[in-house]
């Protein structure tokens, strides 16, 4: 019964959640460009200032001068974390060896010693992550349920995977470690798209708009001046 679950989980289950998340992401990267283009379209002065907007986002895709100044500890946990769980999924060899026997795909992977080490840094960068929020009285005040919640659940395919690499430290049996594993893994593919992940495929698209924003479209003079009384009124 259990190899059927594995059997499942890895071929149906899987391909659903892997195209949800695609066609999830790539709704979100559509719906942003449209409103970029409206918007720019709409600007009534189309002089962008493209090397302080590459700036700004590069900034908050890696705040670390910022996030070392006012929170030094978390801002290294944070960036070990999401390092770990960036790379491990992607070059893990066991994964890219699963995508060139189902799609031919091949990439380089990491040493597998490297790999047990992010993935033994990104667990316990996620209980920090965890511990840091609760401990912090203003980080419970800007938090959501969801957010205290996210690391700890992140880890699971990473605490699986490391229990299937080492069997004898399980608390349960390889398949149905591995069975874990694998609906983790799925059920985090088809969360990305709906939750707040996304903003990692949001943020250039993001700065990009906001910066439009403060462009005021064609003829929004006239339309203060209708919409306060003054027309032809100094203001």
């Amino acid at each position: 019964m259990l190899e059927f679950w594995l059997e499942l989980a890895k071929g149906p289950i899987f391909r659903f959640s892997f195209a949800l998340c695609v066609l999830g992401l790539a709704r979100i990267v559509m719906l942003s460009a449209w409103g970029a283009a409206k918007a720019y379209y709409a600007a009534g002065d189309k002089e962008l200032p493209y090397s302080l907007i590459w700036r700004t986002t590069i900034h908050w895709l890696f705040p670390i001068r910022m996030g070392l100044r006012n929170r030094p500890f978390f801002s290294i946990v944070s960036i070990l974390f999401h390092i770990g769980l960036i790379i491990v999924p992607i070059f893990l060899f066991a994964h890219i060896q699963l995508w060139y026997q189902g799609a031919g795909l091949w990439w380089p992977a990491i040493p597998r010693h490297l790999a047990e080490f992010l993935t033994v840094t990104t667990i316990l960068s996620a209980i920090l992550l965890f511990l840091a929020r609760v401990w912090s009285s203003a980080s419970r005040h800007i938090s959501r349920g969801q957010e205290f919640m996210w690391p700890l659940l992140l880890i699971i395919p990473f605490l699986s995977g490391f229990f299937c690499s080492h069997p004898a430290w399980s608390p349960l049996s390889y398949n149905a470690m591995l069975l874990i594993h694998i609906l983790s893994g799925n059920f985090i593919l088809l969360l990305i798209p709906l939750t707040k992940i996304s903003h990692c495929i949001l943020t250039p698209f993001s700065q990009f708009i906001s910066e439009l924003g403060w462009h005021f479209p064609k003829n929004s003079a006239k339309d203060v001046e209708i919409t306060l009384g003054k027309q032809g009124q100094p203001i």
